[in-house]
């Protein structure tokens, strides 16, 4: 049997760093993508090389797709198939949308939707000529509900959340799950740099869990997915510590 598989966009700090340790630790091969920062790739890569892992790393911009397109052609070639896609790339924008270029929320969808369907797109057929596979879309609670100060954040993961639930109906019958984690608050670089610490704890004390999540328990929750039976599909499952 060919070792286990995965692709993981974003994957160089946060959540998507955290999911490829944790896969990494269960003997998976993998796969990560990065936008720019080629300095944690390198980072990532040498931690999973450590504990005697297989990493492969890429500086692709995941809302590009020629450029995923020639990730997903060089990892069929080298692996044969992708067993798991985790579509985690991701950025922010805190503001009012009417402060925000049409250049800003352009790029915020292309990065944040786009690149899931970009993804999808290259991986899903070899997925479904095998009839194995599985898809977990990163997303977050403001796809579900909406934040004031986010509106074009909360559009871009309510399309994901949407997409996640047509496309699992579409593929269920290929043996594929689809699901999302919609994240809540989570400790990461990408929070960090937007909210300052006051605004951080004032989230906190409207989190039932009384804290952020840590990006290692998010990566325990997408492994808890990867493991679930196949008739858990087209979910939208809250990550948030009670807070919706």
């Amino acid at each position: 049997m060919k070792p286990a598989t995965i692709l993981i966009t974003g994957a160089s700090r946060g959540i998507g760093r955290a999911i490829a340790l944790r896969f990494a630790r269960e003997g998976y091969h993998i796969a990560a993508t990065a936008c720019t920062d080629e300095a944690g790739l390198c980072s990532l890569k040498e931690e999973i090389l450590a504990m005697h892992g297989s990493c492969l790393t890429f500086l692709a911009d995941a809302a590009s797709h020629p450029a995923m397109e020639a990730v997903v052609g060089e990892l069929l070639r080298l692996w044969g198939h992708i067993d798991i896609l985790v579509n985690n790339a991701g950025i922010a924008s805190l503001g009012l949308f009417t402060d925000m270029t049409s250049a800003d929320y352009e790029r915020l969808i292309s990065v944040n939707l786009l690149s899931v369907l970009h993804c999808c797109s290259l991986c899903v057929p070899s997925m479904v000529k095998r009839r194995s596979g599985r898809i977990i879309n990163i997303s977050s609670v403001w796809g579900i509900s909406g934040a004031s100060c986010e509106a074009a954040y909360s559009a871009s993961k309510g399309g994901v959340n949407s997409f996640t639930r047509a496309l699992a109906k579409e593929l269920a019958p290929s043996g594929i799950a689809v699901n999302a984690l919609a994240c809540g608050v989570v400790d990461t670089q990408m929070n960090r740099a937007h909210l300052t610490e006051d605004e951080l704890e004032a989230l906190a004390e409207q989190i039932p869990a009384g804290r952020a999540a840590a990006p290692e328990e998010a990566a325990d929750a997408v492994w808890q997915l990867a493991l679930s039976p196949l008739y858990l599909t087209g979910q939208i499952i809250a990550f948030d510590g009670g807070f919706l």
